[in-house]
């Protein structure tokens, strides 16, 4: 009879919890951004978020960790237990049956990530020169694009989309290459770009280099 009760006070403590990673993370993550990866200690994290450095630990990890999520979380927009190629984005991708437009939809998604991650991807970078663990993360972070990027490609083959005498490897190549958020940081926020220009271009130049051209 007490169960509906019992549930109903985890959920509490579920999302308590949740609320209180969050807190932690965001801090850590505008931390990062404000002074960078070495300079930010746990200390300063806790403070930050409102909780103590104990707190910090159990509830998120090491400063590794944060990083990882802040990382994380800005490749997929939340804190949602949902991985990347399980989003509404990928997903409208995947059922996209003209090359073109699966590839304009991709553009759009990797610049929409490449904002979000474009800081923080500086950071990590910074870090992974002196800390074995970011280095780590640069290296799964690598990983883990070239892993969107052939199997992006290997759904525009199965459409017959890919241009004669370009391999899936070169092509995948190529998206991993343009995935990364440095590129975004270059031309938008440093060179003063606008998103659509940089989107136009970026699924333009690929298109041109990558696309099968179309029977007239």
């Amino acid at each position: 009879m007490n169960q509906p009760a019992r549930r109903y006070t985890s959920e509490i403590r579920d999302e308590q919890a949740r609320r209180t990673r969050r807190a932690i993370v965001t801090a850590a993550h505008d931390l990062f951004l404000a002074q960078g990866y070495a300079a930010t200690t746990i200390d300063a994290i806790a403070q930050a978020a409102h909780v103590s450095r104990r707190t910090v630990f159990n509830s998120a990890g090491g400063k590794a960790t944060l990083l990882k999520l802040a990382l994380d979380w800005a490749i997929v927009g939340d804190d949602e237990p949902v991985p990347l190629a399980d989003r509404p984005a990928v997903k409208a991708i995947q059922a996209e049956p003209d090359p073109r437009t699966a590839l304009a939809l991709w553009a759009e998604m990797v610049v929409e990530i490449a904002a979000r991650v474009a800081p923080i991807s500086e950071v990590l970078t910074a870090a992974a020169d002196a800390d074995p663990d970011a280095a780590q993360l640069v290296a799964k972070a690598n990983h883990d694009r070239m892993f969107g990027a052939t199997a992006f490609i290997r759904y525009l083959a199965s459409l017959d989309g890919l241009a004669p005498g370009i391999t899936q490897q070169h092509a995948a190549d190529l998206c991993w290459a343009l995935m990364d958020a440095h590129l975004y940081r270059l031309l938008v926020t440093e060179r003063g770009w606008t998103v659509a220009d940089f989107t136009q271009w970026l699924s333009g130049s690929l298109a041109a280099t990558v696309l099968r051209t179309p029977c007239k």
